[in-house]
């Protein structure tokens, strides 16, 4: 993994064999992001997505494997108790066009991921819902 900073951007490199997730927490952490939002494009081998059921509230999750390019990944980095806390949605496609999706728990980096975290100036906080059954930005 490699980036650099730009005023209030950071673009990043994560290389072959990183996991996004993981990469992401560690650039935030080592720079003190704790409001941005993210986006980036690349390709990966494995990953997982869930899908959140607001009546059971529980997330269904899908693990892929293969050639994957990711069409889209969106997110936001925020704090839950003042710590680091990203949300993060991946679809990524495979060599037949079909696309999969959802909640991003951990995606692995098969040739590059090239990401945008566009960093803002303060703070915004998650509180769990017991109604929702999901950490909810507390502002």
């Amino acid at each position: 993994m490699d980036y650099r900073v730009f005023s209030d951007k950071i673009v990043a490199r994560i290389d072959k064999g990183e996991e996004i997730c993981a990469s992401l927490k560690a650039i935030c952490l080592k720079e003190g992001v704790t409001l941005a939002n993210i986006s980036a494009i690349g390709a990966v081998g494995e990953f997982t997505v869930g899908v959140f059921s607001p009546e059971s509230k529980t997330y269904k999750a899908n693990t892929f494997s293969g050639d994957y390019e990711i069409v889209s990944l969106l997110g936001n980095v925020t704090e839950k108790d003042g710590k680091y806390y990203s949300h993060l949605h991946m679809s990524a496609g495979d060599s037949e066009g079909r696309v999969f999706g959802g909640h991003l728990n951990s995606a692995v980096v098969s040739a590059t991921c090239e990401m945008l975290i566009e960093v803002m100036e303060g703070r915004i906080d998650r509180k769990f819902s017991d109604e929702i059954g999901l950490n909810l930005l507390e502002f």
